[in-house]
């Protein structure tokens, strides 16, 4: 994601108690839609749909596992979000997200700064 999601979307999600339990739950490890449906006593359709605006705002990552034994996969969702702050001063509010930082992100930023 290019920009940072919009005040008033992070906090209709903060309010949004499935969502609120969806980064619970995956704050300590990644887990399936249908895991996070039974853990947060939620429909599958409200589950996804959640996850999606935890996707838009960016505050999940998404991985896919191939699931060997059955010839599928299996789609996980994990937390990349260390704190939201909220800051009020000079008249107005401002955002600020700190996300965890990829194995991949490192390595780009380290190559970058050479």
């Amino acid at each position: 994601m290019s920009e940072e999601p919009d005040l008033e979307a992070v906090a209709a999600l903060i309010e949004d108690e499935t969502a609120r339990r969806i980064l619970t739950e995956i704050s300590s490890q990644p887990m399936s839609a249908s895991d996070l449906s039974e853990r947060c006593d939620a429909s599958k359709p409200t589950v996804y749909r959640r996850l999606d605006d935890l996707r838009q705002c960016d505050l999940l990552e998404e991985t896919t596992k191939p699931d060997p034994s059955g010839g599928h996969h299996h789609t996980l969702y994990a937390m990349n979000l260390d704190r939201i702050v909220v800051e009020v001063g000079d008249g107005s509010l401002r955002l600020e997200i700190d996300r965890r930082e990829t194995m991949a992100d490192r390595f780009t930023r380290l190559v970058e700064g050479m």
